[in-house]
């Protein structure tokens, strides 16, 4: 709850700021606080005291740091693609060999009664290399650390279309670096297919995917239909967010 007092508006916050945001007396904060800045989830100003988000907070498994800004320029781009779509659009982080979704927004008027049954909501983690959003994420890192992901990386079936060994799984990241886009075609569920993107910072570093998942009984068509459909509104959307954190 402390740690989630620090926002992009608000980076350096006091103990009488950090003690209202939380709703907790001063004397209660203050030794949640010291017990954080021990741990190096926060850091204190040595002039100021007043407090910051410490390099420990990078190891909390949910980028925090980055869905917070991603997630408040996202949301409305998210919400635009869901409508005009009329099917569920998501946006997850890579964090190790997972993807974890950071936001979900279905559409007010959807075009099928199907919903897919998986269970997915913010917070929800799937491995990386059978998911569209997951594989996006893959394709643009570093070859020594997708190296140590996919290490890390059990290629089991869970899918009939599930990519399930390593020079599989590289081939198709090789593509996507080249088009820009990621199909995922029954690979992590039978019947699911999934168009994704990738989100760029200011930097021009890959920091997040958006996904628009379809489902066979609400549109039976080929994956090569779902993207010539999809494509568009999906990378304008991606291209919006980008641009909105900065990427030129």
């Amino acid at each position: 709850m402390i740690l989630s007092s620090f926002d992009e508006t608000r980076p350096v916050l006091g103990i009488a700021d950090i003690s209202r945001a939380v709703t907790l007396n001063k004397s209660t904060t203050h030794r949640y606080v010291a017990t954080l800045t021990r741990l190096g989830y926060l850091q204190q100003d040595p002039e100021t005291k007043k407090y910051s988000l410490g390099p420990k907070v990078v190891d909390l498994g949910f980028a925090a740091l980055d869905s917070l800004e991603i997630n408040r320029v996202a949301a409305p781009c998210l919400q635009n693609l869901a409508d005009e779509t009329g099917y569920t659009v998501s946006m997850a982080i890579l964090d190790g060999p997972d993807i974890v979704y950071v936001e979900r927004r279905r559409s007010g008027r959807p075009v099928g009664g199907f919903a897919i049954g998986l269970n997915l909501h913010v917070g929800s983690r799937l491995p990386a290399y059978c998911t569209s959003m997951g594989k996006v994420l893959l394709a643009h890192q570093e070859p020594a650390v997708l190296r140590r992901l996919l290490d890390r990386t059990d290629f089991a079936r869970r899918g009939p279309k599930t990519l399930t060994n390593r020079e599989q799984l590289m081939a198709a990241l090789a593509k996507i670096r080249q088009t820009g886009v990621s199909v995922n075609d029954e690979e992590l569920a039978s019947g699911l297919r999934s168009v994704a993107a990738p989100v760029r910072d200011r930097t021009g570093r890959v920091v997040a995917a958006v996904n628009i998942a379809v489902h066979l009984t609400v549109w039976s068509t080929s994956a090569d239909a779902v993207v010539a459909r999809l494509e568009r509104p999906l990378r304008q959307c991606t291209a919006e967010i980008s641009t909105r954190l900065g990427h030129r």
